[in-house]
């Protein structure tokens, strides 16, 4: 097991959506203990949010099983999206970068379009591209920051799924990205929270509905994590320094230890009996919900 940094971290403040590499210390995402298989050899995963964080460290991951990615994220975040997709050609497979902003479906179908141009087909779609800015009190939350929290957070899951039906054969899976708030809420995340709890039913709903096409969907949906979302999201800077201090492990996890439960929902090798499963990974909670 290798030695996870532990807060406190150093004080610091971002500026939304957050730059990894402005982060200190850096997320890790490499995973240099993780050995492919070949679990997904000649597919194609389309990653929203894969410039950073998370989306980074799968991104990686799935090309080191073999599969090319095609990464969406923010235009502001393209430093980040080109050291990404440098990670997956060391890895031997092709990134395809896609800037544009989920909120917007006719992005999310260009989104599609352009995978399919590069790749010729996908096999693999992962909605994990999020907003969240923290609220106290909820008449400081804002009906502009609603709208946005569930236009990224949701809506945006729905259109990348609507582009990607057409597309999608029997084998393929979706992957949607949860949070242990959707299923305990969190006082300072009420639009957030309620926005994962939606991504955990609708992906209870879509795999009910798609099972008989063979396609699985499921969910991650993880305690903290350290990547560029959480010290970009109007916490202090004592808070960012403090943050995962108390989950029974004393640390958030790594975006390389929350990749690995992504190959194997997409790996019909590992999880071909496994849909509308919201797993959690919280670094030692054993309550959830």
């Amino acid at each position: 097991m290798l030695n996870q940094p532990k807060p406190p971290f150093p004080h610091q403040k971002h500026e939304k959506p957050g730059i990894e590499s402005e982060i200190s210390p850096r997320p890790r995402y490499h995973a240099p203990l993780y050995k492919g298989s070949g679990k997904l050899e000649g597919q194609v995963a389309l990653i929203t949010g894969g410039d950073s964080g998370i989306g980074r460290s799968v991104a990686v991951l799935y090309a080191r099983e073999g599969a090319d990615v095609a990464l969406v994220y923010l235009t502001e975040e393209q430093s980040d999206a080109e050291e990404t997709r440098a990670a997956v050609e060391a890895e031997g497979r092709r990134a395809l970068l896609i800037p544009g902003n989920v909120q917007d479906m006719a992005f999310c179908q260009h989104a599609i379009d352009a995978t399919i141009e590069a790749f010729g087909k996908l096999s693999i779609l992962v909605n994990n591209a999020a907003f969240q800015n923290r609220m106290e009190d909820i008449n400081d939350l804002t009906i502009e920051q609603w709208d946005t929290t569930f236009k990224t957070n949701i809506y945006g899951y729905f259109y990348m799924v609507k582009a990607a039906m057409p597309h999608l054969e029997k084998g393929a899976t979706i992957i949607n990205t949860g949070s242990i708030v959707g299923l305990n809420g969190s006082p300072a995340l009420l639009d957030y929270a309620a926005t994962k709890g939606a991504v955990h039913t609708f992906t209870k709903s879509l795999a009910a509905q798609l099972v008989e096409r063979g396609i699985r969907v499921n969910c991650v949906a993880p305690g903290p994590v350290w990547t560029p979302l959480n010290p970009s999201d109007n916490r202090t800077p004592e808070e960012i320094s403090e943050f995962g201090m108390d989950q029974p492990m004393e640390r958030p996890a790594q975006p390389e230890e929350i990749a690995p439960t992504f190959v194997f929902l997409a790996s019909n090798v590992d999880s071909s009996y496994m849909t509308g499963e919201v797993i959690t990974l919280l670094g030692g909670e054993t309550r959830a919900g």
